[in-house]
């Protein structure tokens, strides 16, 4: 028997085993095949493209570097358009059809909680990169977002302090939908607890895609009328462009009633004119202008990848928090993998805990090996007029998630998996 015949056989018999089974299907590939779940079309477009592109762009750093266990990781990209039911569609497609051994996806809460059956009917791995309004915590899930005790609750807390402006009054306008009436459940709570009384908040939703916001704007400057007032905004999508114009149309300046932004970044500031927003705020838990080495290598690669692939606006890329969450989590997942020698979901998951990735925001960030969150620093940015933002405050050390809030009654000793 010929040395080509025994390689020929071997082959054979390999895929035979395959076909029956027998070897996982990301050991018995060529590559890795990854999925990316994210909308690239729709109301939440703006937001998610971004993702997509710097998953790629990690994809390919990590390719360079020689891959994960010797193999080249494979994308498998669809969009769902910002059609909630079509989110699990495609995660079903991703785990079931391409036979992807992790998936990087979804933004909105409803496009995670719709896809949450389909993870764990088929025990397959998402990471989810956004923060989120916790109250929840699933195997199959690795939150590399904010929870709410790691934006929401310090957002709010710097608002009431004196460097904040002392709010004593407050709006809370969202997008009707899980997280942002989720969250504010939250908020309502916590403000119960420092003496603020229902009178002084007012809660108001609109539907994706909202565009009309001058009865909205015209309501807020009539409450702010009663006292201190401060504007959390929990806005997601496109809505957050007419929004923030509405606020330059009517002259409401940040020295007035500020607005601090969970949902809106960089990225959704990018085309906006930002002179009349300048002073606003927002929590996340890295921006872009954070000075240091780590920071300015992610800015650099960014940059470069763009104008190398030609993205749309190329010359005017930024960089943002869901950004950062998604570089992080697939860096995380390939140490996992290489770790447990396998792309096995159980043993991926078993290896994610105490995983660490020296992060762009400067800080070392640690999964969390009880409940899938990573620890993350908290910081709050300014709106500068060029579309970037002014750290004003930030923790001295990563803060650990707590997925259930304890301003929720019911939810003492649920923060593990």
């Amino acid at each position: 028997m010929t040395r080509r015949t025994v390689l020929k056989a071997t082959a054979i018999g390999a895929m035979a085993l395959a076909a029956a089974g027998w070897l996982p299907q990301a050991i018995a590939a060529d590559t890795i095949k990854v999925g990316i779940l994210h909308s690239l079309s729709g109301t939440m477009a703006i937001s998610e493209t971004s993702l997509k592109d710097v998953a790629l762009m990690t994809i390919e750093e990590i390719n360079a570097k020689g891959g994960v266990m010797g193999k080249k990781l494979e994308p498998v990209i669809v969009d769902p358009a910002s059609n909630w039911p079509l989110f699990a569609e495609k995660a079903r497609q991703l785990i079931s059809q391409d036979k992807v051994a992790v998936v990087f996806g979804c933004w909105t809460s409803v496009s995670r909680k719709s896809v949450l059956p389909v993870f764990k009917e088929l025990n397959s791995l998402l990471f989810y990169p956004v923060q989120y309004e916790g109250e929840e915590l699933e195997k199959n899930v690795f939150y590399t977002g904010a929870a709410p005790n790691q934006q929401a609750i310090p957002a709010v807390e710097y608002l009431m302090s004196k460097d904040g402006g002392g709010a004593k009054r407050f709006v809370l306008l969202g997008t009707d939908y899980v997280y942002p009436r989720t969250t504010n459940k939250i908020l309502r709570a916590f403000l119960k607890s420092k003496g603020v009384a229902d009178k002084d908040i007012d809660e108001v939703y609109t539907p994706f895609g909202h565009s009309d916001y001058q009865t909205i704007v015209a309501n807020i400057k009539k409450f702010a009328a009663g006292g201190k007032t401060a504007v959390v905004s929990t806005i997601n999508g496109d809505s957050n462009v007419p929004f923030y114009k509405e606020l330059g149309n009517a002259g409401l300046k940040a020295t007035d009633v500020p607005v601090v932004a969970f949902s809106v970044g960089e990225e959704e500031l990018r085309g906006v004119d930002t002179k009349p927003l300048v002073g606003h705020l927002a929590a996340w838990n890295y921006f872009q202008s954070v000075k240091n080495p780590a920071n300015n290598d992610f800015i650099k690669k960014w940059k470069a990848y763009a104008a190398a692939k030609k993205l749309p606006n190329a010359n005017t890329v930024v960089t943002n928090d869901p950004m950062e969450a998604t570089y992080v989590g697939i860096h995380m997942w390939k140490q996992a993998v290489e770790k447990a020698k396998s792309t096995d979901t159980d043993k991926v998951i078993a290896a994610m805990g105490g995983q660490t990735v020296k992060s762009p925001s400067g800080y070392t960030l640690t999964m969390d090996s009880t409940n899938h969150h990573l620890h993350k620093p908290v910081m709050i940015g300014e709106i500068k007029s060029d579309g970037q933002f002014n750290v004003v405050w930030k923790t001295k050390e990563p803060i650990r998630a707590q997925p259930w809030s304890p301003f929720i009654p019911g939810n003492e000793g649920k923060q593990k998996m």
